[in-house]
């Protein structure tokens, strides 16, 4: 076994090289094993190698006595929602979500659809599938096959109000992932005028990776908005637990200015709330959080630190820049649909384009993150704050990697989790202020890292 697969949040791998059917296998029995779970919810994607890895994958959940639904083919926030919503003791999503075609992986969480990560769950399935056993069931457990499309979209629309809705003409660009699978019911009973764009499920996506957080992934969408003068466009990633927005000038609008979209719509409907954000996120954020009585709550990035000061903290919402989105009556988890039907909501109560409502939220201006390849990522790291606190007489924010503050501009500096690199975001109050401060840390980061 390779042991690269077993990632921060999940595990991963290219298919068969690293991941196969025998991994799968055991992959099922020690899942069973370490969540002491009776029944188990299986979904996939539409990746090319998902239904042989959900077959080995069910075989070892079945012969270590768990008994197991198969969702077939759905989103990572449909499965969550299965979890949550039927009383699964846990649920296992195949999918890489916006990896290229042939990596695969397993998306897992236990009861109320709380996922493993590095730090619980996953440590221990590690350990069993290096073993290469797991202890079998006296009998078998059942396999049934179930749909759930139906109660998830009912979920999804439970959020808004869809009587608000204005039609809307937008474009949907799913980049040949699941989502294209269930839009088509969704949008039979809201207003808008669709344009599908790659709705066909296909694990080669011939057209573009799933991953619309990179601009060549959205580029059709913002031509197609521009030249059919739509109102807006909507991207999802492979799986659908991520969205991004174009606005109707064909400009991508940020995770984080959803975010405080998101977060906008919200607070009108449980004024007061608590809202959580990750630290790398744009200070238009708090600012609207505050500015529509909420309470901000800044945290580390990724869903292994938010979902938990969710639950803490019962906030209503969280949003990442990356293009997550957990909701609270969605069992914390993140729903990209859910994000996109609240902002439709909000657009259309607003009466207002996309961009007007953000020109009117969103004062600043970024570099959207830049990354620098570096081996000695922590050394590297501390010689850029060390330099810095120098220069400025300043000491850095250490929450998740550096963050320098300087009122009217920002900066944050951390390491990838997964690969070696380390992931610039700047933000400041004008264009010639950004580039200034982007150029002086960038200089900073290769004269660290020579």
């Amino acid at each position: 076994m390779d042991e690269k697969i077993f990632k921060a949040y999940d595990i991963r791998g290219v298919v068969p090289e690293q991941l196969n059917e025998d991994i799968a296998y055991l992959i099922g029995g020690a899942i069973k094993t370490v969540l002491n779970a009776k029944r188990i919810a299986v979904g996939r994607d539409v990746r090319l190698s998902s239904k042989m890895l959900e077959k080995a994958l069910v075989r070892g959940l079945t012969e270590a006595g768990a008994d197991v639904d198969i969702l077939g083919e759905i989103s990572t926030d449909a499965l969550y929602f299965a979890v949550g919503k039927f009383k699964y003791d846990g649920g296992v999503m195949i999918t890489a979500s916006h990896n290229p075609p042939q990596y695969n992986g397993f998306k897992i969480c236990r009861e109320n659809a709380i996922p493993l990560s590095g730090k619980s769950g996953l440590p221990q399935i590690k350990e069993i599938v290096a073993s290469g056993k797991f202890p079998r069931a006296e009998k078998n457990g059942k396999i049934t096959e179930k749909n759930i499309i139906d109660d998830y979209i009912a979920h999804c629309l439970s959020f808004i109000d869809t009587s608000k809705l204005i039609p809307f003409k937008i474009a949907v660009d799913t980049g040949n992932g699941v989502a294209g699978i269930f839009l088509p019911k969704l949008f039979e009973k809201l207003p808008f005028e669709i344009t599908p764009l790659f709705w066909e499920p296909d694990g080669n996506f011939p057209n573009h990776l799933p991953s619309p957080i990179e601009p060549e992934n959205t580029q059709t969408l913002r031509e197609t908005v521009i030249r059919k003068k739509l109102d807006f466009g909507v991207a999802f990633d492979g799986d659908a637990d991520r969205m991004f927005i174009v606005d109707e000038k064909g400009q991508l609008v940020g995770g984080d200015i959803i975010t405080a979209m998101v977060s906008r719509n919200m607070l009108e409907k449980y004024p007061g709330s608590k809202i959580v954000y990750n630290l790398i996120c744009s200070k238009t954020v708090p600012e609207i959080v505050k500015k529509y009585g909420g309470t901000p709550i800044r945290s580390r990035v990724g869903h292994a630190f938010i979902k938990p000061i969710m639950r803490e903290q019962n906030a209503v919402f969280g949003g990442e820049h990356s293009g997550h989105f957990y909701f609270r009556d969605n069992w914390f988890a993140d729903s990209g649909l859910i994000a996109f039907l609240v902002v439709a909501e909000l657009l259309s109560q607003e009466k207002k384009t996309p961009s007007k409502l953000i020109a009117e939220m969103d004062k600043y201006f970024r570099t959207g993150e830049i990354n620098t390849r570096i081996e000695d990522r922590e050394k590297t790291l501390q010689c850029v704050s060390q330099t810095v606190s120098e220069e400025t007489n300043k000491e850095p924010d250490t929450t998740d990697g550096i963050t320098f503050d300087f009122g009217d501009w920002w900066f944050n500096l951390r390491p990838s989790n997964t690969e070696p690199l380390i992931r610039l975001n700047l933000e400041a109050s004008s264009k010639k202020q950004m580039d200034e401060k982007k150029d002086w840390i960038l200089s900073i980061i290769e004269k660290c890292s020579g």
